[in-house]
Parts: C-alpha cells; sequence; structure tokens
C-alpha cells in the first residue's frame, strides 16, 4: 500500500467550515479506484490530507498535472505532496496487524 499526505497551507479552518468542505468534496473520493481510505486533515498549519492508495501507480493517476492546477485555483496556495510506502498497519479498530495489505496472526504475548 502506499501513503500520501497533502498539505495545504492555508490555516486552520472553523470546525464547521472544515467539516461542510470536506461533505463536499467527498462523493468525488467515494468509489475512487485506487484509494482506500482518505482522511481529511485541519490544523493550524492549514488543511489537507491523509490518502491510503493501493499503489504509487493509483497515487499518481490522482496527482497529475490538473491536480496541481486545481488545488492551487482552489485555495490560492501549493499544496505540498508528500509520498511513502506503506507495508505494515497496526489497526486497533479492526483488533489487527496487516502486512503488505494482509493480516497477519502474531506468536507474542498481549501486551500487559
Amino acid at each position: 500500500m502506499f501513503i500520501a499526505i497533502v498539505q495545504i497551507p492555508i490555516g486552520k479552518r472553523d470546525k464547521e467550515d472544515a467539516i461542510a468542505a470536506g461533505k463536499a468534496s467527498s462523493p468525488a473520493f467515494l468509489g475512487m479506484k485506487g484509494l482506500i481510505r482518505k482522511y481529511y486533515l485541519n490544523g493550524d498549519e492549514g488543511g489537507g490530507g491523509v490518502y491510503l492508495w493501493e499503489s504509487r501507480e493509483a497515487a499518481d493517476a490522482w496527482y497529475n498535472d490538473d491536480w496541481w492546477v486545481n488545488v492551487e485555483k482552489k485555495f490560492g496556495v501549493r499544496p505540498k505532496l508528500t509520498y511513502y510506502d506503506n507495508d505494515i498497519i497496526v489497526d486497533n479498530a479492526a483488533s489487527e496487524l496487516r502486512v503488505e495489505g494482509k493480516a497477519v496472526v502474531l506468536e507474542q504475548e498481549a501486551a500487559e
């Protein structure tokens, strides 16, 4: 799997405005090929998102030349895009460890 972090230096939005903007843009991401999950960000440094992709190729297909132009038009600033390989996930909500996308069982004592 693959993670992309998009940071848009616009300052922190009001919570209600951030939620409304996320709701408005979410239809573009629901069911998007290659995208597993998107987390919307809103903090003192600005907004953006953390995207979990199936592959680098899927991410590259989204972050194309048009994407850069559209984000700059929408927010008036150039975003920062950082890529990371993501081979291991600890998912406490699902009580599982995933390695390369597959759940694995660890043979160890539970944390005390």
